[in-house]
């Protein structure tokens, strides 16, 4: 396969996987964090930049 596709394929399935644990996450937590991120909480932005980069790391090693 193209090297371009398969890194264009990749992208996709690892940016859909991260919008799903996102998604996933928020569901799970007892407070809105789009709202909280909004009112500039800091701790929830961290919480999710942990998500974020879990996820990533997980989906890496699954692709490859």
């Amino acid at each position: 396969m193209n090297p371009i596709i398969s890194t264009i394929i990749y992208f996709v399935i690892g940016m859909v996987f991260c919008a799903l644990g996102y998604k996933l996450f928020d569901w799970i937590t007892p407070i809105d964090l789009s709202k909280e991120i909004d009112n500039h909480n800091i701790a929830a932005g961290l919480a999710i930049a942990g998500m974020f980069i879990g996820i990533a790391i997980v989906i890496s090693a699954a692709i490859l």
